[in-house]
């Protein structure tokens, strides 16, 4: 008898429970290599950007954070020049609510600078237009605050002069469209606009500190002697940077809209003037270095003018007597200089102004360079008279880098704007032997200690330079009354550092200058100011107890003279 065996309804269920199990897994395991090769897929997109696509990619990036412009900054990091976003103010008239003669009102109590006439114009008119760029922004609040919305304000990228006037014709400004014009701005344009290198501030070569001082200085003068203008310049004589620049009157490179564009013209590199009594060093040096003068003790004839193809060159201060080298600097004697002169010759003379770039632009990077008044006709007055600085213009740079040559041991080095840093300075040429250089600096520092150059005498900083006063040319001749004042140094004399020079353009003789306007009594001072001041800046400390030797050359002096 055959028994039916019946199996349990769970045995059942646990073998389907396997089945949907095992395809669950199997599920699982495709979903897993799916996400796998998706995985890989992007792993290897990524590895392929960033082998190949990295470069690109970071330059973009950091294209981003770069400021459109890059900062310039002084040798110590002191911000000159930024590029900010900054507010602009601007008006749409078709788009106005309020009436006109409400908001010129409202906008003159804004900006009284203007006048109500100018923003009637501007908010009557047909086309938007900017009722002020580089808003400030309480200016931006108040004119929000009238409520109308034919107001925008517009961010705009803005150069900002943090220092206002400081070094403003070192400096240059932007045109609206961003372009630089004129100074570090217009020279290195390029370089502060690309993209490579805008990151990274341009350090300039000069320093804010000293800066301030020569334009306080300067400035304070030109006031008081109530002068036309005035420019002055300090350089490393060993590297040829620019520590110090300046030109009066100046401008506010922030604010050029309604300036007046002649404040704008640097006078250190952009006008020519003759600069008088300040040549006869060189000269005097080019005579030693040729062997012309070959004693100091040698006596030249200056008891009466000198006479020459018509003409009679004279002494501002006769001295009436014979001159050895050392008192002809000491008196600035225009007659021992220009016999002198005429024993060099047009030949040696026209060489040694060559040498000294006297007959091109100046050499430094900004643009706005002069190029020199040469002699047309180089006859043998020619050469006299342009042995004491008549006769040929060049700029006040151009006789202070000479200045450096003529104390630094004779080399000439071209100015820069740039500071050097660790980089070596140029290589430079050289244009007066060694020992004419140090001969030089002693009689550089006679005229500081025993001549015209006195009122530049800053106690233990040991200063030696030359003054220079020349009559300005004019319609039909000299104009007597109308002088550049100039005086050219450097120090300290025993290891010359820096060559200084100021120039005053038409100072007045009067109670600030004891009623004098030759150049020791308006130029020399400022440049003992700025010693006193700026020397400990630049690493130089007055010391009494060191000086440039003239032992052997003050018993050649005439103590009964006067000097001027």
């Amino acid at each position: 008898m055959n028994t039916l065996v019946v199996r349990p309804a769970r045995v059942r269920t646990a073998g389907v429970r396997q089945q949907i199990l095992l395809t669950a897994q199997q599920r699982l395991m495709i979903l897993m290599l799916l996400f796998m090769a998706a995985f890989l897929l992007i792993a290897m997109r990524l590895l392929f950007f960033a082998m190949f696509d990295t470069a690109s990619a970071q330059r973009s990036g950091a294209a981003a954070f770069l400021p459109a412009r890059a900062d310039i900054v002084d040798r110590n990091g002191v911000p000159l020049a930024r590029t900010i976003d900054g507010y602009s103010i601007r008006v749409v008239p078709s788009k106005l609510l309020n009436n006109r003669a409400y908001l010129a009102d409202e906008l003159h109590k804004i900006f009284p600078d203007m006048t109500r006439a100018d923003l009637l114009a501007k908010v009557s008119g047909s086309h938007a237009t900017y009722i002020r760029r580089r808003a400030l922004p309480d200016q931006v609040a108040a004119v929000n605050a009238i409520g109308d919305v034919g107001f925008d304000f517009p961010r705009e990228k803005e150069r900002l002069y943090p220092q206002t006037t400081l070094a403003a014709h070192a400096l240059g400004f932007l045109n609206a469209e961003g372009e630089g014009v004129t100074g570090v701005e217009g020279a290195f344009d390029a370089r502060l606009t690309d993209a490579a290198t805008r990151g990274q501030p341009l350090a300039m070569s000069i320093d804010a500190r000293v800066q301030g001082v020569l334009e306080s200085e300067l400035a304070n003068a030109v006031v008081n002697l109530e002068a036309i203008g005035g420019a002055g310049v300090i350089l490393d004589v060993h590297t040829g940077e620019v520590m110090a620049m300046t030109s009066l009157p100046t401008f506010n490179p922030n604010k050029l809209t309604g300036s007046d564009p002649t404040t704008r013209r640097n006078s250190v590199t952009y006008n020519l003037y003759e600069l008088g009594s300040t040549f006869k060093p060189l000269s005097i040096a080019a005579a030693i270095d040729n062997g012309v003068v070959t004693s100091m003790a040698r006596r030249y004839d200056a008891t009466e003018p000198l006479a020459i193809a018509g003409f009679r060159i004279r002494d501002s201060h006769p001295s009436r007597r014979w001159l050895n080298v050392p008192e002809t600097l000491i008196h600035s004697s225009n007659i021992v200089t220009a016999r002198i002169g005429d024993e060099l010759g047009r030949e040696k003379m026209e060489h040694l102004f060559r040498e000294l770039h006297f007959d091109q632009r100046s050499d430094i990077e900004i643009k706005e360079r002069a190029h020199p008044l040469w002699p047309k006709d180089w006859g043998r007055l020619t050469t006299m008279t342009t042995s004491f600085g008549h006769g040929i213009a060049v700029t006040p740079l151009h006789l202070a880098n000479a200045y450096a040559a003529l104390v630094n041991g004779g080399i000439y080095r071209p100015a820069t704007m740039l500071k050097l840093g660790d980089q070596a300075p140029p290589k430079g040429r050289r244009v007066f032997k060694a020992s004419t250089s140090a001969r030089m600096r002693q009689l550089l520092r006679l005229i500081v200690s025993d001549g015209t150059g006195k009122q530049a005498d800053a106690p233990g900083f040991r200063v030696g330079g030359k003054t220079g006063s020349a009559e300005k040319p004019g319609a039909g001749g000299y104009r007597r009354h109308s002088l550049v004042s100039t005086f050219a140094a450097a120090f300290p004399m025993d290891n010359p550092r820096y060559a200084i020079l100021v120039m005053i353009d038409e100072p007045k003789g009067n109670a600030f200058s004891s009623g004098q306007r030759t150049a020791g009594w308006t130029a020399a001072p400022v440049v003992k100011k700025v010693v006193m001041r700026a020397g400990p800046m630049l690493g130089v400390f007055p010391d009494e107890r060191r000086d440039v030797d003239v032992s052997e050359l003050t018993p050649l002096l005439w103590r009964n003279g006067e000097t001027e």
